[in-house]
């Protein structure tokens, strides 16, 4: 890395450096569909930006956002402890070759992994908690380890983001992080261009729609037997599922359960959309009854549409729904209670619905906004850069 040039002018004459910034996920789906408005405004502020995740079908559309995209391998959900140190050694290769200004970390494997290695070769990084997933809703042994391992990386840091309060307050209360590194974000924000308000569909019966990963933990199987009482109750409603049957995931729905769901009528199973927007059109309300989440979203793009919303009072989830405001909430882990808050949205009439996702959506607009987040970024790389050129480092600016 050499000595920064001159540095680019702002529009208001601030002056703003240039650099090379690393972004490492677990899948280059997750790239595309939470992380591609971030990508896109690096890009288009300048910067050189190397997404890094292993390839799927989606890989060659991240590429496409601007970034270089770079497959690399990861034993997403494996605990092998040789695996993981081949990961921690690639990842080290690779960083010491490229030579980012600032590495970004998401997800499990790359925060801790990639964290490390940038640690080793003095790159400033910046992670994000989005949420703390099936190990920490779990816990047990490897609970123990993944928070030491953090405990171990999040003390060099440059930033820590977390989608929810109660995240923050966990790491923080835990030792797993300083408190002078951590900010809030409001999730991954929504673009509010791309998810417009469109009017609750005409139609004869109701749609209720799940939008997850077909994970235990996305409350699947309380959605499902939910749906099956409001049924034998003489419920006349549609019940969706959309998204991933991630079967190399340890809380994967099982595909037989999946198939007998279909078969017996209890709900419609609607494969994965590349966009969700197709089928948030043609629902009534979208549902989430997941256990724990950073900020889901599903959840916010359907209240960007103007949907009325039920999911459970638990981290994350309970940012997203004003109780009786623009949604309902349910208790976690209880397919009875699901039932009676989706009966309780089933018995409002229309009007009283619509009105529910107009005020979801003025929430939206006040507090979940994906410039804010992508602000967030930019002023954090922004102020790492201008640290490493007044204390004597090198960047990649231009």
């Amino acid at each position: 890395m050499g000595c920064p040039d001159v540095p680019v002018m702002a529009g208001k004459g601030e002056a703003v450096l240039r650099g090379k910034v690393v972004i490492a996920l677990n899948t280059a789906w997750n790239l595309l569909n939470f992380r591609s408005g971030l990508i896109r405004a690096l890009v288009e502020s300048g910067y050189e930006v190397v997404a890094v995740a292993p390839a799927d079908e989606f890989a060659e559309r991240v590429a496409m956002l601007g970034c270089r995209f770079i497959p690399f391998d990861m034993d997403n959900h494996g605990t092998h402890p040789g695996r993981d140190m081949l990961l921690l050694w690639r990842l080290f290769k690779f960083l010491s070759k490229e030579k980012p200004d600032v590495f970004i970390g998401y997800t499990i494997k790359p925060n801790i992994y990639g964290s490390m290695a940038a640690g080793m070769l003095d790159i400033p990084v910046i992670n994000n908690i989005s949420g703390l997933g099936t190990l920490f809703i779990r816990k047990g042994f490897l609970t123990q380890l993944v928070k030491g391992l953090y405990r171990l990386v999040l003390k060099r840091s440059a930033r820590v983001f977390f989608q929810n309060r109660d995240d923050l307050e966990l790491f923080v209360s835990s030792g797993l992080v300083p408190t002078n590194v951590t900010d809030l974000l409001p999730g991954s924000g929504v673009d509010l261009k791309r998810f417009d308000t469109v009017e609750l569909p005409n139609q004869s019966h109701m749609r209720f729609l799940l939008v997850a990963r077909m994970l235990i933990d996305k409350g699947v199987y309380e959605f499902v037997e939910a749906a099956r009482l409001l049924k034998q109750r003489g419920s006349t409603s549609e019940f969706c599922l959309l998204g991933k049957l991630d079967e190399n995931n340890p809380a994967a729905v099982s595909r037989l359960d999946l198939e007998a769901w279909v078969n017996e009528g209890t709900v419609l199973y609607l494969g994965v959309r590349d966009d969700v927007r197709d089928e948030i059109v043609q629902a009534d309300c979208v549902v989430l009854p997941s256990y724990r989440e950073g900020t889901p979203k599903s959840l916010l793009e359907a209240a960007a549409m103007g949907r009325p919303i039920v999911t459970t009072d638990a981290v994350g989830c309970r940012e997203v729904v004003d109780d009786g405001v623009n949604g309902f909430m349910c208790r976690a882990k209880d397919s009875s209670d699901l039932a009676a808050k989706m009966a309780k949205m089933e018995a409002i009439s229309p009007t009283e619905r619509e009105e529910m996702g107009i005020r979801g959506r003025r929430m939206i607009e006040s507090r979940f906004d994906e410039r804010i987040v992508i602000d967030k970024y930019l002023k954090e790389i922004q102020l790492i850069l201008s640290q490493r050129v007044n204390y004597g480092g090198t960047t990649n600016a231009k």
